[in-house]
C-alpha cells in the first residue's frame, strides 16, 4: 500500500490485514472499481476500522423517518466543509452527486448551503447540523420545533445531529492521517451517461 494514503504505518499487502476487514474491502473494490483510501488508512488499527465502520453503517445505511440518504450525505459535505475535509467533502460530495442526481449540489453546499438555492427544509436541516458539529450543539425546545415545521421528526433530529457529530470525527481522523482523496471520486456524477453507456450497463 502506499505510504502517501496515511502518515501512519500501514500493511504492506492487502494479504496482511484481518481476513474480515480484507473483505470489506474487496467488497467496497468489487461495487465502486476502487477501494477508498479512508479503508486503507484506517487498516492501520484493525480494531478501530470495525467500531468506526460499525457505527458509520448505523447511521448511513438504517431506514430514517424521512432522511433520505442524499440528505444524509448533504449534512456530511457541509460539516465537512466547515472543517476544511479535503477528502470528506470529494468523497461524500460524489455520494450527493449520485442520490440527488445533481452534479452542481455538493459543490453549492461545500461553498455556502446558505446562498445554493436550498429548500427552507435542506437550509434549516444543515443550518442544525453544523450548529451540532461546529458550535455548542444544544438541542433546544426551539430547534425541535423549527426542524419539526419542515418535516422533521424527533428521530430524524437525532440522525442530523448524529451524522454531524461522527463524521466531525472522521474528518479530524483524515486530517490527522494526511489521507488524501481518491481520483476517481472528483468525477464520479458530474457528467451524466449517454443513452448508449446507460444502455450498455443494462444489457
Amino acid at each position: 500500500m502506499s505510504v502517501s494514503i496515511s502518515r501512519f504505518t500501514l500493511p504492506e499487502t492487502l494479504e496482511e490485514v484481518p481476513e474480515d476487514i480484507r473483505e470489506a474491502m474487496l467488497a467496497v473494490q468489487e461495487k465502486a472499481g476502487f477501494v477508498p483510501n479512508v479503508f486503507l488508512m484506517l487498516a492501520h488499527r484493525p480494531q478501530e476500522f470495525r467500531a468506526f465502520f460499525a457505527y458509520h453503517d448505523a447511521l448511513m445505511e438504517r431506514a430514517s423517518d424521512t432522511l433520505t440518504k442524499a440528505e444524509k450525505e448533504m449534512i456530511v459535505v457541509a460539516t465537512s466543509a466547515r472543517n476544511r475535509c479535503l477528502y470528506c467533502v470529494v468523497a461524500h460530495g460524489a455520494l450527493v452527486r449520485i442520490y440527488s442526481k445533481d452534479p452542481l449540489l455538493a459543490d453549492n453546499i461545500a461553498i455556502n448551503h446558505r446562498v445554493a438555492g436550498l429548500s427552507e427544509r435542506h437550509r434549516l436541516m444543515l443550518d442544525f447540523a453544523l450548529h451540532s458539529a461546529i458550535e455548542l450543539g444544544e438541542f433546544s425546545t426551539e430547534w425541535q420545533m423549527r426542524l419539526e415545521t419542515v418535516g422533521f421528526t424527533l428521530d430524524d433530529c437525532w440522525d442530523i445531529g448524529a451524522i454531524a457529530a461522527f463524521f466531525g470525527m472522521s474528518n479530524r481522523l483524515v486530517t490527522l492521517a494526511g489521507t488524501p482523496p481518491n481520483a476517481e471520486f472528483y468525477t464520479i456524477g458530474r457528467v451524466p451517461k449517454q443513452p448508449e453507456e446507460s444502455a450498455r450497463q443494462t444489457t
